[in-house]
């Protein structure tokens, strides 16, 4: 399927939905599900046009994406790093493992408490239950990914005179990257969830401070519009993180979308298919050696 046809069959798709939206609240459809009390896709577009004309929504947004790329940033960093050591040090991983495997179960909104009595601002504890709720998914993927990698690329690396920064550079952190940006990609999703919760708790300002805010006055569609609002910078920065990992993970071999096709039956009657060219069987069946055993040869 072409590119532009895919587009248009996301698009056709959203419209969809929209669609089934605006009719099941516009006809105050209530089967099972309680339709009526749902604002229109109308109703939250004129809204969202209005907060768009505002200065407030504008400062809400600010807000809460400073906080979460803080949070976000700060887990990374902390998180690749512990986790490579934990994977890497025996020592590190008998005096970090245990507390980090207590911790690690607690959900992060709730050490709203924790930060409130932790922090001098509700702005610092925001971003620390921020960086509590990424933190663990990149810590875990990077620890598994580091401890999955062959010994043989360690080997060569030392074989050659490589040192431990040499290999940490050239071998664990390259080979680890998959994994790495696999925990990066969970724990910004992770992050948006635990940050709006915080700010509709203890926060001041940001879309989930306003979005409780609506929701305390009855202002439906305009929690609409703070839960559309959330979804797309979700979006963004979930696609952000995801096309970084492509473009540093580029020389990895790609595998591209082929639907499996079953064979037709042969007609009776019909001639045989000509014979294919006598290959030897270890070709066939591995390529890739093949190709570098002739290298070697020439």
């Amino acid at each position: 399927m072409k590119r532009s046809a895919r587009y248009a069959l996301r698009i056709a798709s959203l419209a969809a939905a929209l669609g089934l939206w605006q009719l099941v609240t516009s006809q105050d459809i209530d089967l099972w599900l309680r339709f009526s009390q749902f604002p229109t896709v109308t109703d939250v577009a004129h809204t969202f046009a209005d907060r768009l004309a505002g200065p407030d929504y504008w400062t809400d947004l600010t807000d809460s994406l400073t906080r979460i790329l803080t949070g976000f940033l700060l887990a990374a960093v902390l998180g690749v790093a512990t986790g490579v050591l934990v994977a890497r040090s025996r020592l590190a991983e008998d005096l970090l493992g245990p507390v980090l495997e207590v911790i690690r179960p607690i959900p992060a909104i709730a050490l709203v408490p924790v930060a409130i009595l932790l922090f001098p601002s509700n702005e610092q504890g925001i971003v620390f239950i921020t960086c509590a709720a990424a933190f663990f998914p990149v810590l875990v993927s990077t620890r598994h990914a580091v401890r999955a990698l062959t010994p043989v690329w360690e080997e060569a690396v030392r074989t050659m005179g490589g040192g431990r920064w040499r290999i940490l550079g050239s071998v664990v952190l390259p080979g680890a990257l998959p994994g790495v940006f696999g925990g990066l990609s969970v724990g910004i999703g992770v992050s948006w969830i635990c940050v709006i919760s915080a700010e509709m708790i203890s926060g001041q300002y940001g879309v989930g401070y306003r979005t409780w805010q609506d929701y305390t006055v009855v202002d439906y569609p305009g929690v609409f519009v703070g839960m559309v609002t959330i979804g797309v910078l979700g979006w963004l920065t979930s696609t952000a993180v995801e096309l970084l990992g492509r473009r540093l993970t580029r020389w990895l071999p790609r595998t591209a979308y082929a639907p499996a096709t079953r064979p037709k039956p042969a007609r009776p009657g019909a001639a045989a298919a000509p014979a294919r060219a006598a290959v030897p069987e270890d070709t066939r069946a591995h390529p890739e050696e093949a190709r570098d055993e002739h290298l070697v040869r020439d």
